[in-house]
């Protein structure tokens, strides 16, 4: 028995946009936010759910930005950033760093990582990243980061991310 050919490329979707962020939605995550310091010294942050874990040994995570995003420069030229696990109760938290045009930082507690990026004051995990590697993949870029620092609070429930909406009470 011959194994199966590989395709060469991938069928056209036969679903929109919407239908496949619908379906994304209900893949549940936590929520990060993820932060450094750009090379004139100002202090980027964004929230994002695009977080995974890929390798123990070496540590490395995983983290994907829109290339449109404002703080793409920032993220792509820099050597280090730090992502932050958020806790249950840090909701307006993620809100405001999902937010365009504002200061983000405006009136969050936080303290400088190792190389500069900000750790989130009582997020329930920060990791303190060098910037290994960077994959354009369709409207999106691919950061790996290999973990030189982290920390976590056992016990802390972390805020949750499902079709759409936060959820700080988790059953489990």
């Amino acid at each position: 028995m011959n194994p199966p050919s590989r395709a060469r490329s991938a069928l056209p979707p036969d679903f929109s946009s919407q239908q496949f962020r619908q379906a994304l939605g209900m893949f549940a995550t936590g929520v990060t936010i993820v932060t450094a310091q750009a090379a004139d010294g100002t202090l980027v942050g964004l929230t994002a759910n695009s977080f995974n874990s890929v390798s123990l040994t070496p540590p490395l995570v995983l983290w994907s930005l829109s290339q449109k995003a404002g703080s793409m420069e920032a993220f792509s030229r820099g050597a280090h950033y730090a992502i932050n696990i958020l806790a249950a109760d840090q909701q307006a938290l993620a809100t405001q760093f999902a937010t365009k045009d504002i200061d983000r930082y405006a009136g969050v507690g936080f303290t400088r990582g190792t190389n500069g990026a900000p750790l989130l004051d009582g997020a329930v995990a920060h990791f303190e990243c060098f910037n290994r590697s960077q994959y354009e993949e369709g409207d999106h870029v691919i950061f790996v980061g290999e973990v030189e620092r982290c920390s976590h609070r056992s016990g802390a429930s972390p805020l949750l991310y499902h079709g759409g909406k936060f959820y700080a009470e988790h059953p489990l």
